[in-house]
Formats: C-alpha cells, sequence, structure tokens
C-alpha cells in the first residue's frame, strides 16, 4: 500500500487535485463561450431576418410620408413623431424623479432602515409588473380620472411609470458603487456635501447611470400594449402633446396581426425601429460619458 505520509504521495496527490480544478474552469470557461456566441448568434439572425426584409421598402418618403391603405403603402412620418414625442415625456418626467429618488436613498435615508428596504422591494415589485397593467392602469388614471384622453401626454406618462423602479435602482446602485475614497478625498480638500455630490460622486457614477438610461429607452420605445391604451391608434400627424399618436411598435403590431399584405412594411418599420433604437442608445451613452469626463474634478497637476 502506498505510504500517503511520503512527500511524493502529497505531491501526486496536489497535482491530481490541481489537474481536476484545471478541467473544471476549462469545462466553465467552454460552456461560457457557447453560451455567448449562442446569444450573438440569436441576435445576428434576429437582426439580419429584419434587414434583409425590411431594407428593401426604406426609401426617402418612407420617413416623413403618411401611410396609405391601411400601412400598405406611403410611410411612418406620424409614427416618427409620435414616437420621439412619447419618448420625449417619458424620459423628461422619469429621468428627473429618478434621479432624486436614487439620491434620497443614497444620501438621505439610511440604506439599513427599515423605510429603505420597503421602498426597495417595492421598486422591484414595480419593476416586474407586465406592461398591461401599467397600459390599464394609464388608461384608467390618466386618461378617464385626469381627463387626458387617448394622448401622447398620457402614453408618456404610462411610460413613465413603466421605467421609473428601473431609473430608480439602476441610479441608486450606479451611486452607491462610487468609492467611499472619493466622498473622503472631496472632503479633505474642503468640498461640502452638495459640491461632492455634483462634482465627485455624479460623474463617477455618469456610465453606470447612462446603462439604466439606455435599459430605459430600449423599454419605452419597445412598448406596445401599454401604448394602445393610452396613447391611441390613429395615424395621423400629432400637433400636439395633448393629441393621440400611433407609436412605431403599435405601428408593427397593426401591420402584423391585422392588416392583410402589411407584412413587407412591418418589417420596414422594425428595421427603422431598431436603427432609432440603436442611433438614441448610442447618443445617450456618449453624452453620460461626456459628462462624466467634463464634470469630474481635474487631477493634481493638471491645467
Amino acid at each position: 500500500m502506498p505510504d500517503k505520509g511520503r512527500p511524493g504521495s502529497v505531491a501526486a496527490a496536489l497535482r491530481a487535485r490541481s489537474g481536476n480544478r484545471w478541467s473544471i474552469e476549462q469545462f466553465a470557461t467552454v460552456m461560457l463561450w457557447c453560451v455567448a456566441i449562442g446569444v450573438v448568434t440569436i441576435l445576428l439572425w434576429i437582426l439580419s431576418d429584419i434587414f434583409l426584409h425590411g431594407l428593401s421598402q426604406l426609401s426617402g418618403s418612407f420617413f416623413v410620408a403618411a401611410p396609405e391603405d391601411a400601412g400598405r403603402s406611403g410611410g411612418i412620418g406620424p409614427m416618427v413623431v409620435s414616437t420621439l414625442l412619447v419618448l420625449g415625456v417619458t424620459l423628461g418626467v422619469a429621468g428627473p424623479l429618478a434621479l432624486a429618488a436614487a439620491l434620497a436613498l443614497t444620501e438621505r435615508i439610511d440604506a439599513s432602515s427599515r423605510f429603505s428596504r420597503f421602498v426597495r422591494k417595492c421598486l422591484d415589485i414595480l419593476a416586474a409588473v407586465p406592461s398591461i397593467v401599467f397600459g390599464l392602469f394609464g388608461n384608467a388614471f390618466f386618461c378617464v380620472a385626469l381627463g387626458m384622453g387617448y394622448s401622447i401626454l398620457a402614453g408618456g406618462l404610462t411610460l413613465a411609470c413603466m421605467v421609473l423602479p428601473i431609473l430608480i435602482r439602476t441610479t441608486e446602485q450606479a451611486i452607491r458603487a462610487v468609492p467611499n475614497d472619493y466622498r473622503y478625498a472631496a472632503a479633505g480638500l474642503g468640498l461640502g456635501r452638495t459640491a461632492t455630490l455634483w462634482r465627485v460622486i455624479l460623474p463617477a457614477a455618469a456610465p453606470a447611470m447612462g446603462a439604466g438610461l439606455v435599459l430605459s429607452i430600449g423599454r419605452a420605445l419597445a412598448e406596445t400594449a401599454a401604448l394602445i391604451f393610452t396613447a391611441g391608434y390613429v395615424t395621423r400627424m400629432p400637433g400636439a402633446l395633448t393629441d393621440s399618436g400611433r407609436v412605431l411598435s403599435v405601428h408593427i403590431y397593426d401591420l402584423a396581426m391585422n392588416v392583410p399584405g402589411g407584412s413587407p412594411r412591418a418589417y420596414a418599420t422594425a428595421s427603422v425601429l431598431i436603427g432609432l433604437l440603436v442611433l438614441i442608445n448610442l447618443c445617450a451613452v456618449s453624452l453620460m460619458q461626456f459628462a462624466g469626463l467634463k464634470m469630474a474634478p481635474r487631477r493634481e497637476g493638471s491645467r
């Protein structure tokens, strides 16, 4: 029988254990790469299918003309305007509220308090509520109770309620992720609490806050169910926020489900929606990163 107390036996056991650990790490690495490749493949498959069928339908007049023949011809000009107006109302309302709530949770309220934990649980529950529930709430509250009717404003406010939990939680986590050394260094330089917050903490948290903004934009642009009950279904050009309007996602749904022969225009509208989503996301991330670099305090010795 081998003597386990000998140095050679101990070294052999360590080598065997190290080999097993290396095999597990290799297997985990291969699995992660397979998952990543699978996700990228599915994304490319979806995008290629949409662009393959949709890009051939695009033209200059398609972006500015009104739809004709129930959407089988014409363009999507009113839908683009309605989508941008709804998105502007959503971010204009949800952005400041999310920043204020996140600052209250991080700077004014003790993170371990019962009230703070209760608020976070409520935000997590709201983030998981289906969009159709928000649509019914928006219809009952904004359209009926407040008398807004089917309008761009009602749709934007409903989407603001939807994205508000995501924005608050991501902004809160971004602020909490800033190291405390930043606060200590700012206090050592004589900066007050407010100056530290606006000149040090928020610029450092800007990239992560930009990620939350991108998630919110993506959910708002892709929303359909909530806007059918609040923003409306008409295809005319909106003249004000109180007018009804059809957004791009609702137009895609109508062409694909309710209009025979509308699939080519549905693919074309989907291509525009994806392009608009990518463009807005790139602009949002670039602006947040630029704001972080612009507002960040200068390093020692810089001019």
